[in-house]
């Protein structure tokens, strides 16, 4: 896949991958949010030449290894806005802490008219439940690396591209590009979104991966401080932030 393709449109299939606190399942919810119901503030690179007809999408959770802030909580809100929600076989139920996922969660890779956001494990562990469906991201996929500056893993340039290096020797996929998520929850701020950027942009030019869009928190930080920025703006909703945490 090219520099010029993925900077243009994404695959029918977009794997979202990242390390524990990288963000990557809010980044996943935001995205099938503004797929679904807000195409004007997605980013032009996760559309693709026929998402103007909206066709239906789709959340795949399959981060069965870390039983915290998962996408698939967020069932009601996504649904509500068109989006199909598939991960464990038990669904809403007290079980569904157990790692065993769902028959169901095949079809939407199975549909092409369907436009399909993979919520993948927390990192490269956790990205090995990908290998059990890697017949479907053979082709019309993008590959994307949540990385989050303010966490140990991926702070600096080395420990970022071990990390992009091990997700893909894991899964044989190849990360497409790269999402700045750079936070610290709700005490996010500009500066940390320019410190993420600045290394991921770092990151870009050594692995020769496009850093895609930086991404910032609705209502946290003011979007205008941050368009001198390379790459796309995405907001994010907090859908995964519980309230009783900032209390």
């Amino acid at each position: 896949m090219s520099n010029n393709r993925i900077l243009n449109q994404s695959g029918r299939k977009i794997v979202v991958t990242g390390h524990y606190g990288s963000g990557k399942t809010e980044f996943a919810v935001s995205l099938a949010m503004l797929l679904a119901t807000a195409q004007e503030k997605c980013p032009p690179v996760f559309l693709t030449k026929t998402q103007e007809n909206r066709p239906p999408v789709s959340l795949i959770d399959l981060d069965i290894v870390n039983p915290y802030f998962r996408s698939r909580e967020q069932r009601d809100v996504l649904e509500s806005a068109g989006v199909t929600v598939h991960g464990s076989i038990f669904d809403k139920e007290i079980t569904a802490e157990l790692p065993a996922l769902g028959a169901s969660l095949r079809a939407p890779l199975e549909d092409s008219s369907c436009r399909v956001i993979v919520d993948a494990g927390g990192n490269d562990t956790g990205a090995l439940v990908l290998n059990q469906f890697s017949k479907y991201f053979k082709d019309d996929t993008t590959v994307l690396a949540i990385v989050n500056a303010n966490r140990p893993d991926t702070s600096d340039i080395d420990g970022t591209l071990l990390h992009i290096t091990a997700i893909e020797s894991i899964t044989g996929l190849t990360v497409s590009g790269i999402v700045n998520n750079t936070h610290l929850l709700r005490e996010t701020t500009t500066a940390d979104i320019i410190k993420g950027h600045t290394l991921c942009k770092k990151v870009s030019d050594i692995s020769g991966k496009p850093l895609l869009c930086n991404c910032y928190a609705e209502g946290l930080v003011d979007p205008h401080n941050l368009t001198g920025l390379s790459g796309y703006l995405m907001p994010l909703g907090l859908y995964m932030r519980p309230t009783w945490l900032d209390k």
